[in-house]
This record gives C-alpha cells, structure tokens and sequence, in this order.
C-alpha cells in the first residue's frame, strides 16, 4: 500500500493570458479551450497525487458561472477531494485575476481520473489526509457525486 498524502501535495495552479486564439465567434473564452486546460490541470493534480501515468473517466461536472475576454487572465486551481481504489476525484476552480490581483471564478468543474500503468491497467493510489473541515466537506461531497455517477451509469445516463 502506497502511504497517504495532503491535499496540499499535488495543488496545481496553472495561468493563461487570453489572446484572439482563445476566443469565440462572441468574443469570450471558447468553452472547449477551457474545458482542454481544465482536464491538464485535473490530469497534473492526479498525476503528482499518484505519481503515475493518469487517464480521464469522467467529466462528473462543469459550470459556467461567468464569461472571460482577451487580454484577461485565466487562473485555474486544482486540488484533489477524494481517492478510491485508482480512481481520484478532482475539483478545478477557474478564475479571472484583475490588474489588483483580485480573482472572481468563472468555472468549476470536477473531473474522475484513474492512474494507470503502461499497459493502461488501473493501479492503486496513495490514500488521502483530510487536514480540515473543508477538505472533510469536499470529501464528503465527492462521496455523493461518486453514489450518482453509479445511478447514471446503472440508468445508461
């Protein structure tokens, strides 16, 4: 058994600048160039938690609570909030970053990941340390979004 690690281990923070490439035929942040970086920092997070090669198994959630446009910041932030067997459930905050520094989030998105060796076989994961009552809270949380995710597949959602 691999030994457990913090939330703070494998914490990724990751930033774009917007340019014209980014942008949609509206002037905002394409929703699939966002959805790519949000699955690199899910798949980094799950990496340095399992220091092992890493796939995704589900996008389990992603909201749009705000628009970004050129020239703006991006900031995504990731951190892991639960592990099964191979499997670890991670959450990814995206945010604007103004001029000050301050940050007003856009997205967040919760991704499943499983390691895997070479041949693609799942392999276990360290364990998880809950250090505070939020990081119990998230835990909990994923338990749930984990019992729904098997009614949909059970459903063939």
């Amino acid at each position: 058994m691999k030994p457990a690690k913090r939330v703070e281990d494998s914490i990724t923070e990751q930033q774009y600048l917007l340019t014209p490439g980014h942008l949609n035929h509206y002037g905002r942040l394409f929703g699939g160039q966002l959805m790519m970086w949000i699955d690199e920092v899910a798949g980094i997070v799950a990496r340095r938690h399992a220091n092992s090669l890493i796939t995704t198994a589900a996008v389990d959630n992603l909201q749009f609570k705000g628009p970004a446009y050129c020239e703006q910041v991006v900031v995504l932030v990731g951190r892991i909030t639960h592990v099964g067997r191979s499997s670890m459930e991670i959450r990814v905050d995206t945010y604007v970053e103004d001029l000050d520094g301050t940050r007003r989030v856009i997205n967040r998105a919760y991704l499943v990941e499983v390691a895997i060796d070479r041949e693609g076989n799942p392999i276990e994961v360290p364990g998880l340390i809950l250090e505070t009552e939020v990081q119990k809270a998230e835990w909990e949380g994923a338990e749930r979004r984990k019992r729904l995710r098997i009614e949909r597949r059970k459903e063939c959602y």
